[in-house]
């Protein structure tokens, strides 16, 4: 493919971004703050160790940003898992090759009988996620699985594979809306130890996705490096430096950044470098100083504590009652998770925690009717 992010991302030398983020000073840091329009020069300083004493400054920016463009919103959505099948071996998922598991794919039955439990928690906005396994949970098998749930929902993302173009044009077509697709690492030869065989090996395949599907029309990409593998630091420049690329060349579609950290699982690799909570929060606030538009979504990877008091500072959307099992919600509650999730409370419980916050919970963001009425 001509023409991609990775003519970019050759622009860049991992050690000297590393370098330059980790030589930073306050000094350096107030001159960025002075700024009303953040660069990713700048962002590099606000992610640096120098700018942690400025965190509340970030902070309260931060906030004043988001309500500016969002309002006092928060967005709800849910996983479904569909497949734990994977053909891929991953050091720090459940559903790796290598792990001995019991594998599942549900059926059309299954699928309609957890989005009745789904429907009847409130949601309108879904999660697809699979393993990646072509030949089970292949095109074929999403472009179904979204035609027969299409109607249950006004708001369908996956987060499957990575797909060739024409194949995300198909599932556009069934009515798919978001697709989140994470580059892990942007740390080359990291990313290899971490993906030593199956399709996800491939880092160029999987680091181009983002403009296959820009180039498919998509109506939202979600971006994300998985914090844990390499130093967050760099991953997030990477992630920032990615995001600002796609806008620039695919400037009729959305964008999405995640925050996920490494959690227990199934045949568990312990994080190269630890991301503290107080660093994410770092993280989330650089971001919305870089970006006012950009949505920032939080999962239930993380604390009851940390979700409760994040939602303030540039979080626009969180998911609740995670489930990272197909069949999780009412067909198979007891089948092997992805990973676990931390914050365990109920869909009405963060409803009434965010609520308790001053903030409207918005449980889908786009109808596919919109699209007939232009």
């Amino acid at each position: 493919m001509k023409n991609t992010f990775r003519d970019t991302f050759d622009l860049y030398d991992w050690d000297t971004l590393e370098h330059d983020i980790y030589g930073f000073s306050e000094a350096d840091v107030k001159n960025v703050l002075a700024k009303d329009k953040i660069t990713l020069d700048d962002f590099k300083v606000l992610i640096s160790p120098a700018a942690t004493p400025f965190l509340e400054q970030m902070a309260q920016r931060s906030h004043e940003l988001t309500k500016k463009r969002f309002g006092n919103t928060i967005q709800m959505y849910i996983p479904m898992y569909l497949s734990n099948e994977c053909q891929n071996i991953c050091t720090y998922c459940g559903f790796s090759m290598t792990n001995k598991i019991p594998r599942k794919t549900l059926s059309d039955a299954e699928i309609l009988k957890e989005v009745a439990h789904i429907k009847s928690l409130g949601y309108d906005h879904i999660l697809l996620v699979t393993g990646e396994a072509n030949r089970t949970v292949g095109v074929s098998y999403l472009k179904h699985a979204i035609a027969l749930v299409r109607n249950h929902f006004s708001n369908i993302s996956i987060e499957v594979q990575p797909l060739d173009q024409e194949e995300y044009e198909t599932l556009i077509t069934e009515g798919l809306y978001a697709v989140l697709v994470y580059q892990e690492t942007y740390h080359e030869a990291t990313y290899k130890i971490h993906h030593p065989k199956g399709k996800k090996s491939n880092f160029n395949y999987r680091l181009d996705t983002p403009d296959r599907l820009g180039k498919a029309g998509i109506h939202k990409i979600g971006l994300g490096a998985l914090f844990g593998l390499e130093d967050w630091r760099v991953d997030s420049f990477y992630t920032a430096l990615h995001l600002k690329y796609l806008q620039k060349t695919y400037w009729k579609t959305k964008y999405s950044i995640s925050f996920p950290r490494l959690r227990p699982h199934q045949g568990e690799v312990q994080p190269k470098v630890e991301m503290t909570d107080k660093d994410l929060v770092q993280l989330i606030c650089a971001y919305r100083l870089l970006d006012e538009d950009v949505e920032l979504s939080m999962s239930t990877r993380e604390s009851e504590t940390f979700r409760n008091h994040i939602i303030k500072l540039g979080i626009t959307s969180i998911s609740a009652e995670s489930k990272t099992n197909p069949g999780g919600y009412a067909v198979e509650p007891q089948s092997l998770e992805q990973f676990e999730i931390s914050d365990e409370r109920s869909t009405d419980a963060i409803k009434e925690m965010i609520q308790s916050q001053g903030y409207e919970v918005v449980w889908k963001d786009w109808d596919r009717s919109y699209v007939n009425s232009f």
